[in-house]
């Protein structure tokens, strides 16, 4: 009876875990708000100096060079900055295609129809749905403008569309060269790699705590918590990926990717920790399972002979009576699904390590 009073305890104790939450949320909250505005000013300072400095050089550079309409180089240019270094290319890339388009297109209107509104009408009617069907929409309205000013002088000399494709080209050029000063963000994606493996310990070390003691509190809570860890670190890679042009590295997505795997079946084995009814020896044999996992959770660590302890227990259940109860049979279900389930955790770790272990 006493034992039934512990096991009732300890799957209350798990049930209870799903409702709970940390233990200062307000705190927590106020912390959180208060990074992503710090993180969100940092970004906006930044962008700021790059796209004044693009706009300016770019329109003074124009200038220097005699060119007509300087100043929509600088405009160009504002276009031009984005996020990434990697967006910014692809989008100079696709903008000089439209360039070239809308200039050979209005070109021709002008030439066969005169230099009028009607004319313009027809260049937009033509080019517009081309660059939709060519997936150059991107530069539509700085190529329109660069357009204008064959209409505005009344010429499409071949030294005017020079003028215009050298406009573009100075205002891409400082877009691009800004944008060649992304910060370092490989200190963050760091302290993302120790927090999640931190986080895997403590839950971790929560089951093997619930196994020995019945006290499995909290354990719904760790792991929402490592998921939103997890979604924050793989935004933050997916960031920085996009900031290499040449030198790729998918090491770092393929690491929180891994995890979030992970976390998703400790997860299921929550829940099926909640519903087991062990006996104290199989309660030990997973719990000292737990506590092994836990300490070679490291990146660089394979974890390889978990496996093979984790075969040689399964070896054992095996060779043990038929269970004769429905309850045995269910017992016994669940220990082999939560050992199922851990080598499953394990071998995720283990592929990652083999893909990576030259790098």
């Amino acid at each position: 009876m006493a034992a039934g009073f512990t096991r009732a305890r300890q799957n209350s104790a798990l049930i209870k875990s799903n409702q709970q939450s940390p233990k200062f949320p307000a705190s927590r909250a106020i912390i959180e708000r208060s990074l992503k505005k710090e993180l969100l000013l940092m970004s906006l300072l930044q962008r700021t100096i790059k796209l004044v400095l693009a706009t300016c050089l770019a329109a003074w550079l124009a200038d220097f060079l005699g060119l007509t309409y300087s100043t929509s180089a600088g405009i160009i240019a504002i276009l031009s900055v984005t996020d990434t270094r990697r967006s910014t290319a692809k989008l100079a890339g696709n903008r000089f295609l439209s360039t070239l388009l809308a200039l050979a297109i209005g070109s021709l209107a002008f030439h066969f129809l005169g230099f009028h509104l009607g004319a313009l009408a027809i260049y937009i009617a033509i080019y517009v749905p081309l660059a939709f069907r060519l997936g150059w929409e991107i530069g539509i309205t700085p190529s329109t403008v660069l357009v204008t000013h064959l209409l505005l002088e009344k010429s499409t000399s071949s030294s005017l569309l020079g003028n215009e494709l050298a406009l573009f080209l100075i205002g891409t050029g400082f877009a691009l060269l800004a944008n060649l000063y992304m910060p370092s963000r490989q200190q963050e994606i760091d302290s993302y790699h120790e927090q999640v493996e931190e986080q895997l310990k403590k839950i971790l070390l929560r089951f093997e705590y619930f196994l020995k003691a019945g006290d499995g509190r909290n354990d719904a809570a760790l792991i929402k918590e490592l998921d939103k860890i997890l979604q924050q670190a793989l935004q933050l890679v997916y960031l920085d990926h996009s900031n290499h042009l040449f030198h790729q590295t998918n090491y770092h997505i393929h690491y929180f990717e891994m995890r979030q795997a992970q976390n998703r079946i400790l997860q299921d084995m929550a829940s099926n920790i909640n519903n087991c009814h062990l006996a104290a020896s199989e309660s030990l044999i997973l719990a000292r399972l737990f506590s092994q996992t836990a300490k070679q959770l490291s990146q660089e660590n394979p974890a390889r002979d978990l496996l093979d302890e984790i075969e040689n227990y399964l070896a054992v259940f095996r060779e043990r009576p038929l269970p004769k109860t429905r309850q045995e049979f269910e017992t016994r279900a669940m220990l082999l699904q939560l050992l199922r389930d851990l080598e499953t955790f394990i071998r995720i770790k283990v592929e990652f390590y083999e893909n990576y272990k030259e790098d």
